[in-house]
Parts: structure tokens; sequence; C-alpha cells
């Protein structure tokens, strides 16, 4: 009796996990975005990424001759839907003028122009990063950004609460602007 009971038991627990998995339809589909990421060569670009992936950063190997393919991004912008600028806020004041230099013609790039940006301030569990309120200066990005969507977080490997923050807050951005479209 006791047997009949467990073998009872267990197909109500069948029956209940399948009612759970199968009964209630698919999952929504969560929408997919074609960002383009850029920055500087030791910005963190590939490390965030796969961190954010769960994969290892410590295999990541820099890109050789990224200065070299910079004049090459603009092939990448068609048809992005959003832009992830990482720079690195610990970086010397010759590396910093040129990230803001790219920040800036990324800014205004045809394609890119009227895209949503997250702009991250990598490497702030460096002593000599800047504050995001320092970054936001020296790139002038309230003047220069004004009527634009964009973000400026600050961000580590140490904290992926935070990298992940931010890119729920990019993909807000996008939802809006997938909204916009559906309005007109």
């Amino acid at each position: 009796m006791s047997d009949l009971r467990i073998t009872e038991a267990f197909l109500y627990m069948d029956y209940l996990c399948f009612r759970a998995l199968c009964c209630k339809g698919p999952p929504p589909a969560r929408p997919e975005y074609d960002l383009v990421c850029i920055g500087l060569t030791g910005s963190g670009k590939t490390s965030l990424l796969s961190k954010l992936c769960s994969e290892s950063p410590d295999n990541v190997v820099s890109t050789t001759g990224a200065d070299n393919i910079r004049k090459y991004w603009s092939r990448y912008y068609q048809g992005s839907q959003g832009v992830i600028f990482v720079l690195d806020s610990a970086s010397s004041e010759d590396d910093l003028e040129t990230a803001r230099n790219e920040l800036h013609s990324a800014l205004q790039h045809p394609q890119l122009c009227t895209l949503p940006f997250l702009i991250l301030a990598n490497h702030q569990d460096k002593p000599a990063a800047r504050s995001v309120q320092e970054v936001k200066k020296y790139f002038e990005l309230e003047p220069l950004a004004r009527g634009k969507r964009w973000i400026l977080q600050p961000c580590s490997l140490d904290d992926m609460e935070a990298l992940k923050d931010s890119f729920s807050q990019l993909i807000n951005l996008l939802e809006e602007k997938d909204h916009e479209a559906v309005r007109m």
C-alpha cells in the first residue's frame, strides 16, 4: 500500500511539474539589441563583457594593434541600436584626452548620434581612478550630449552588480526607443 502512495505522489509531482513547465506557455520573448562596444586599448571592454557573460577575464588577451584599427570602428556602426563606450578612468592624461576625442566623435557620428550611449568609467577599483563627476566634467558630457540619451556609470570587474545595473539602464533606454517607434 505504501508503494502505491509513493507512486501516486510521484505521478502527482510529475503532473505538477508538467503543468508548471508546459501549460503556461513559452516564456515571453526577450528583445535582442545590436550594440557596438568601443573604447581605447586597455579600457577593459573584453574583460567587462567576458565577466558579464560569466567567463573568466583571466584568459582575456588584449587586442594587439588596436590603436591602428580605431579608424575602422565606423564599419561596425551600421545597424547598431545602442553604444557602449568603455573608458579607463585611471588612465594617463594623454589617454584620457584621446578617449574624450573618440567619445566626442562617436556622439556626433551620423550613424550613432541618435542612439543611446552607456559610458562606462572603468577601473574604479584603481587608486588613480577619476570619479564619475570628474569624467563628466572632463569629457564635457553635459553640453556635448544635450538632447541625447546617455548614461555615465562607474564600474570595475569587482562590482558585477553595478555593471549589471548599468546594462539594465541601457536596456531601459533601448526599450523606451522601441515604445516611441510603436507610438509613431
